[in-house]
């Protein structure tokens, strides 16, 4: 099972900045290539599935219909693009609410995963792409291979504190994909693959 999970604001759409939120479709803005990227791991097979956490929505700093508004403008653009984003599944709990979905908890990873007939096991082969450390942690949680990209939220100097390290680091989601991509041609899964097609 081919799966990509990407974390949304800064990695698909601009950051908003610290402590801030995108409220409206009209703050939403597409990171140039965002949607290429996104082409390059549809046509390549890949489940894509956005996890992103939304406390806005708990905090009551913007509602769930204008968080659905803005999630149709990101299919929407993905359609444009010949892309197609499986699901997207957003934590809209405050920090404080404990919810096994609000990374870097693994929940909506989990449900993800069994929405495609997958199961935790399968993690071993997905990718977590993202720009935080709370989203690299939320991959390394789930056993995803990650990706660091530095379009968003934090850069190196930030890495420099963590306490753990992305398995790859990228400028954007369009190298991500790129990476993912011709890593996984080189997996034995796919080399086996073709094998079997070239008989």
């Amino acid at each position: 099972m081919k799966v990509v999970f990407v974390d949304r604001d800064g990695v698909i759409n601009e950051f908003p900045g610290n402590g801030l939120y995108v409220t409206n479709v009209k703050d939403f803005h597409f990171i140039p290539r965002s949607m290429e990227a996104l082409k390059l791991l549809t046509d390549a097979g890949y489940h894509i599935f956005v996890i992103s956490n939304q406390a806005g929505v708990g905090k009551g700093v913007f509602t769930h219909d204008k968080l659905r508004r803005i999630t149709q403008r990101l299919h929407d653009g993905a359609a444009r693009a010949g892309a197609r984003i499986t699901g997207v599944h957003y934590c809209t709990c405050k920090s404080t609410d404990g919810c096994n979905c609000r990374k870097p908890r693994v929940g909506n990873i989990l449900k993800a995963l069994a929405s495609v007939g997958g199961s935790d096991a399968d993690a071993r082969d997905a990718y977590f792409v993202g720009d935080t450390e709370i989203d690299i942690k939320a991959g390394k949680n789930a056993g995803c291979k990650t990706v660091f990209v530095l379009c968003g939220r934090e850069d190196r100097a930030y890495m420099k504190r963590w306490d753990i390290r992305p398995d790859h680091i990228a400028k954007d989601l369009y190298e991500a994909a790129k990476l993912i991509i011709a890593r996984d041609t080189d997996h034995p899964r796919d080399r086996g693959r073709r094998a079997s097609q070239g008989r």
